[in-house]
C-alpha cells in the first residue's frame, strides 16, 4: 500500500518514500536526554533516507520533541516534508496555564473541548515553527463521549479550515479506538502495539473497517517497546519489563528468523505492512537508528520466513 494523498509532502517533485514515518518521542529525551544537534542529526538522517513523514507531539518531552523537530527542519521547503502532531492534551505552566514554548518542568492536562485542542495546536505551530500540521491525531483519547462531543467536530472543523489536511486518532487500545474507526470522519488512524509480530489483534478488530471506511492505518510500537529487536538486551513490553512468556515468545520469533539469516527487527517492521497498513512509523534518536529502521524496510525477506512466523503465532 501507499500512503494516503494527505499524508504526502505537497511538493511532487520531491523524493519521498511513502512507507515509512520517524516518530520524535525519542529526541524528545524519551528515556535519556537528547542534544539539539545530535536531534537535528536524526532527522536530516531520515531525510536523507526519503522519510518525509514525522510524527510528534506536545506530550513528548513536554514540548521539546516539537521544539527540535522544528529545529531540524529549518530551512527545508515547507512543502517538501509532512508534520503530524497531536492535540487532547494541553502544556501548562506551574499555575495550570496554557503555555506555546517547551521546558521539561511543564506539566500536562487532558483538554478534548474545542477551545482545547485548538490551543493544543497553536503551542504546537509555535513550537515547531511553522503555520500548519499536515496531520492532526487526537492524543490517546479515553473519554470517548467526550471526544465524541467536542475533540472530533473540532478537528472536522480544522480541516474543513484548511488548516489541516487530515485528522486522525492515535491509541494503543483497540476497545476505543474500535469505535472511532467504526462512527468517526477520520481520514486515517494511528494505532500503537497492536499489529506486531508479538500482538496482532489489529488483523481482525482492526483493519477490516479501517479499509471498509477508507481510514489509512499508521502502525506504531512495532517493536513493542524494545522486545521485538533484543529480546535479551531490550527485554521490554509496554514500556515495561515483558512477563516471562511474551520473552520466551520473542526469543522463538527471533530463532525463526535467524534460521533464513533475518534480523527479527527488520521482519518487525515490515510485519504490519503485509497487512494492509499504510505505513510504519518508528522512533529514533540517532542516525544509526534510522539507517537501520530503513534498511529493515528495505530487506528482501523470504517469503517461507513469514509462514514459518504465522506458524509460530498460531
Amino acid at each position: 500500500m501507499a500512503f494516503r494523498a494527505e499524508l504526502r509532502p505537497l511538493n511532487p517533485g520531491v523524493s519521498a518514500r511513502d512507507d515509512a514515518g520517524l516518530g520524535c518521542a525519542p529526541i524528545g529525551n524519551l528515556f535519556a536526554p537528547v542534544a539539539d544537534a545530535d536531534a537535528v542529526a536524526t532527522v536530516h538522517a531520515a531525510l536523507a533516507r526519503d522519510v518525509r513523514f514525522f510524527d510528534t507531539a506536545p506530550l513528548y518531552g513536554s514540548g521539546e520533541s516539537e521544539r527540535k523537530l522544528g529545529l531540524a527542519l529549518r530551512g527545508v521547503p515547507r512543502d517538501d516534508y509532512v508534520i503530524a502532531t497531536k492535540v487532547g492534551r494541553v502544556l501548562v505552566d506551574a499555575d495550570g496555564r496554557p503555555v506555546s514554548g517547551a521546558a521539561s518542568g511543564h506539566d500536562s492536562v487532558v483538554d478534548l473541548s474545542r477551545d482545547g485542542v485548538r490551543r493544543s495546536l497553536d503551542g504546537s505551530l509555535a513550537r515547531l515553527g511553522v503555520d500548519r500540521v499536515d496531520v492532526l491525531h487526537l492524543h490517546d483519547p479515553l473519554d470517548v463521549e467526550a471526544a465524541f462531543a467536542a475533540a472530533l467536530p473540532a478537528l472536522v472543523e480544522l480541516r474543513d479550515e484548511g488548516v489541516v489536511r487530515a485528522i486522525s486518532v492515535g491509541l494503543g487500545r483497540l476497545d476505543p479506538l474500535e469505535r472511532y474507526v467504526a462512527e468517526a470522519p477520520l481520514d486515517v488512524v494511528m494505532e500503537a502495539g497492536r499489529l506486531t509480530l508479538l500482538d496482532r489483534t489489529s488483523l481482525d478488530r482492526l483493519l477490516p473497517t479501517a479499509a471498509a471506511r477508507g481510514i489509512g492505518v499508521l502502525a506504531a510500537a512495532v517493536f513493542n517497546s524494545g522486545i521485538l529487536v533484543d529480546p535479551v538486551g531490550s527485554p521490554f513490553f509496554e514500556y515495561k519489563p515483558a512477563p516471562p512468556e511474551l520473552r520466551e515468545r520473542a526469543l522463538r520469533l527471533q530463532a525463526v528468523c535467524a534460521t533464513y539469516g533475518v534480523r527479527l527487527a527488520d521482519a518487525a517492521v515490515q510485519f504490519p505492512l503485509r497487512h494492509g497498513a499504510d505505513a510504519v512509523v518508528v522512533g529514533a534518536r540517532t542516525p544509526a537508528e534510522v539507517d537501520a529502521f530503513v534498511d529493515g524496510l528495505d530487506a528482501e525477506l523470504p517469503a517461507a520466513l513469514w509462514d514459518a512466523l504465522d506458524a509460530e503465532a498460531a
